[in-house]
């Protein structure tokens, strides 16, 4: 699977062959500095005033690895399609090995990073529900007036919590139609494709 880069990924990475291959080693350790750390601009005009290189150079080259590597990591992309997704570039092949290294030394932590930066959702843990039906009312004497009423226990971030529902049976029918749906989708091979790359 190959990586499409945009033209203002192009661009930001544009400014590597001009920063030279010593500046390819330090904008790398800078773009992993802010994925564990986030933005460090101090960072950024050490590394211009020690490359003597513009700022905003620095800046852009940063953001276009740390694009390049994330989404290389994400995708998990083999060695080969990592060369060819940077070989559209027309970087030299010594810029190119240095990219390809840089990737090979980095992407399990990459990898590590982006999973702690996911969110948290709620996990399910029990469902209790009651029927209840309306026979009659001091109106109306005759009426069947049905209604589900669920409590749904989920777990987040080891606390739990109580979502109290109530619906009519044709609305929960629909809702399990639609979510038996999902299921089978589910089981296409596009949406199993789709999984696969983003674990």
């Amino acid at each position: 699977m190959l990586l499409v880069l945009s033209a203002d990924h192009r661009a930001h990475l544009g400014c590597l062959p001009r920063a030279g291959g010593a500046a390819v080693g330090e904008l790398g350790r800078l773009a992993l500095e802010q994925l564990r750390r986030g933005a460090a601009p101090r960072a950024c005009e050490a590394a211009a005033r020690k490359l003597n290189i513009g700022v905003d150079t620095i800046q852009h080259g940063v953001e276009g690895l740390t694009y390049l590597l994330t989404e290389s990591s994400k995708l998990m992309i083999s060695e080969i399609d990592f060369q060819d997704s940077i070989h559209v570039l027309g970087f030299s092949d010594e810029l190119n090995k240095s990219l390809l290294q840089l990737y090979l030394d980095n992407r399990k932590e990459i990898r590590t990073i982006l999973g702690e930066l996911a969110p948290r959702l709620p996990s399910y843990h029990s469902l209790e529900w009651r029927l209840d039906v309306q026979l009659a009312s001091r109106s109306l004497r005759q009426q069947i007036k049905p209604a589900v009423t669920m409590k749904l226990c989920l777990n987040q971030n080891e606390n739990q919590t109580a979502q109290v529902l109530q619906t009519d049976p044709a609305t929960l029918l629909h809702l399990i139609q639609q979510l038996e749906q999902a299921l089978g989708e589910m089981k296409t091979n596009h949406c199993r494709r789709i999984v696969r790359n983003m674990k």
